[in-house]
């Protein structure tokens, strides 16, 4: 199983990825949450490359993350650097760099918002969007105070973060606005009432998409690590169609 780093060059970075499974398979991009990486998908990665249905997986270290480019770190940098769109124009770019003209995408979290940006811009280049625990883009209120950096050496870029919260607490209105652009199928995966996501977050996004099925899992934000074998009957149920 090919599971080596690989790097591309995409939308003006270095993008690190992981594969499994068969080049010839039907191909699902998974995008990891805040502070995580590519690495995070490993199980279900793994499934999903040898399941009756064989994939072609591929995870890559969104920007600011493991070992794809720290754009926050260069001389001159602004909060741009980490700005969802940027990141969401990374996602398109690996997918064209690496020839696939339509996958299936699967976002946790942060990777869940660039997932439904890239449905938004591009929806020719997603088959099916899977949304795992993902709030809909609706302002703090009160604004979310900032996180604090924990000490010592981080596997990512305390930029991305500290971006991230900002975008959080004041969302790009269009992001609401062009949830009606997302026309393929969709699922959207709740954690349920021990996540910290208000779930009437994830409900309200699933209702703003035409035609998105909602599923609980109780399982707390992190569904797929916690209810691997429920997240993995979910998922393969519905890529199946």
């Amino acid at each position: 199983m090919d599971t080596e780093i690989r790097t591309v060059k995409a939308n003006g970075i270095t993008l690190a990825y992981r594969a499994w499974g068969p080049e010839e398979a039907p191909p699902v991009l998974l995008l990891h949450c805040r502070g995580a990486d590519g690495t995070d998908w490993t199980p279900i990665a793994e499934q999903l490359a040898t399941g009756p249905v064989p994939h072609r997986v591929y995870a890559p270290d969104l920007r600011g993350h493991g070992v794809s480019d720290w754009p926050g770190t260069e001389p001159g940098a602004t909060a741009d650097a980490y700005a969802y769109a940027a990141m969401r124009d990374d996602i398109r770019a690996l997918l064209a760099a690496l020839g696939i003209e339509r996958a299936d995408v699967v976002g946790h979290s942060l990777g869940g918002m660039v997932a439904y940006l890239l449905a938004q811009e591009a929806p020719e280049v997603v088959r099916r969007l899977v949304l795992e625990d993902v709030p809909a883009p609706i302002p703090f209120d009160p604004p979310r105070s900032p996180t604090e950096r924990p000490a010592g050496e981080l596997p990512f870029d305390w930029a991305m973060i500290e971006a991230s919260d900002a975008q959080a607490n004041d969302p790009n209105p269009m992001w609401w606005d062009h949830m009606g652009r997302i026309t393929m199928p969709t699922l959207v995966i709740a954690g349920g009432p021990t996540s910290g996501v208000p779930q009437e977050w994830v409900t309200v996004l699933a209702e703003r998409i035409p035609g998105a099925r909602v599923v609980t899992v109780d399982a707390g934000h992190l569904v797929h690590e916690a209810r691997p074998e429920e997240f993995l009957a979910a998922l393969e149920a519905f890529l199946k169609g």
